[in-house]
């Protein structure tokens, strides 16, 4: 069997034509995570967490008339940080992007999803929303090549005993395309076994990305251990973007966002709780037709789980604590 391996940064950019930016804030100690290209790309989203915050998800699905966006969103701030959003909307417009409304109108599409980060000491207190600006910024620093670990919309973000963190990981398969997640990982689970420092992504670890610690030892958790919740009800959630350069239609993205869920459920214990809004964007930018569409789409969707289970450890792994 053909192994897979890296793209040549790891990272969700590894997809051509996706460029990604991140906009924090030390003192605020809250951020936002952007992915935009130079043309409209088709996107899905699949929620499978008990306590989502969104913006323009229920656009993405097949049935509705738009079919392609703009940008997607991760941001901190609970509700407020889906400001940021408007904040790409924004600048996109202003830059001639976003769908053709009537009246020769410009209106950019720009799903988010936001995580909660709002009790982890940062000031709060703002006056004005600072959101959308921290949305424009990120717009702007989009390119190939973006930090991980405390930055953007993982800059805030914690886990059960661990800072949290935004991680990236990517894989080129031996069908020709690139696949690739990036996920805010602030979930009321665990992503190490036990108290232990071995990550539960173990087993798709590629090259030592999140410290090569390897698999527990057997002895190191009870598989009938009833799991508590790690953090305060409803300061939890874990978001994603999972991306390939196939060509999808909106249904099949869809369908590539669901099967991604698997790498949160292999990287995180519990995941998908009712305390937890976790949530799975896809995103595909057409660059190369599908060959066998059954096959092949079988085949990204088990390389995008693979990914973002990979990505989750990363994100933690990287990340810098904090008080």
């Amino acid at each position: 069997m053909t192994r897979m391996r890296p793209g040549p940064r790891n990272l969700l950019s590894d997809v051509s034509g996706l460029r990604v930016g991140n906009a924090d804030d030390g003192t605020l100690r809250s951020g936002v995570t952007v992915v935009t290209a130079d043309a409209p790309f088709v996107a899905g989203v699949s929620v499978m967490g008990g306590a989502p915050g969104t913006r323009e998800t229920d656009l993405l699905a097949p049935d509705k008339t738009v079919q392609q966006v703009d940008a997607l969103v991760l941001s901190g701030g609970s509700a407020f940080g889906l400001d940021a959003a408007s904040g790409v909307a924004d600048a996109l417009r202003n830059a001639g992007r976003g769908f053709a409304a009537p009246g020769g109108v410009r209106v950019p599409i720009v799903p988010a999803a936001i995580l909660f980060d709002l009790a982890n000491a940062g000031q709060k207190d703002w006056a004005e929303n600072p959101y959308r600006a921290l949305g424009r910024a990120a717009l702007a620093a989009a390119s190939e090549e973006f930090a991980l670990g405390s930055a953007g919309a993982g800059r805030g973000a914690t886990i059960s005993g661990l800072k949290g963190g935004l991680g990236s990981a990517s894989v080129l398969l031996s069908t020709g395309y690139t696949v690739a997640a990036l996920v805010a990982v602030n979930a009321i689970g665990s992503v190490t076994v036990g108290t232990g420092p071995h990550f539960w992504a173990a087993p798709w670890e590629v090259e030592d990305e999140f410290g090569g610690f390897g698999h527990a030892p057997a002895d190191s958790f009870d598989p009938m251990t009833e799991p508590g919740p790690g953090k305060a009800r409803g300061t939890a959630t874990t978001i994603a973007i999972v991306a390939t350069d196939a060509v999808l239609d909106q249904a099949q993205a869809t369908r590539m966002a669901v099967a991604a869920h698997d790498g949160l459920a292999r990287a995180i214990v519990p995941a998908h709780t009712p305390l937890d809004g976790d949530l799975v964007f896809a995103a595909a930018t057409g660059a190369r037709p599908l060959g066998d569409p059954l096959r092949d789409t079988a085949l990204i969707g088990h390389a995008a789980a693979v990914c973002l289970a990979r990505a989750v450890a990363r994100g933690v792994w990287l990340a810098r604590s904090e008080p």
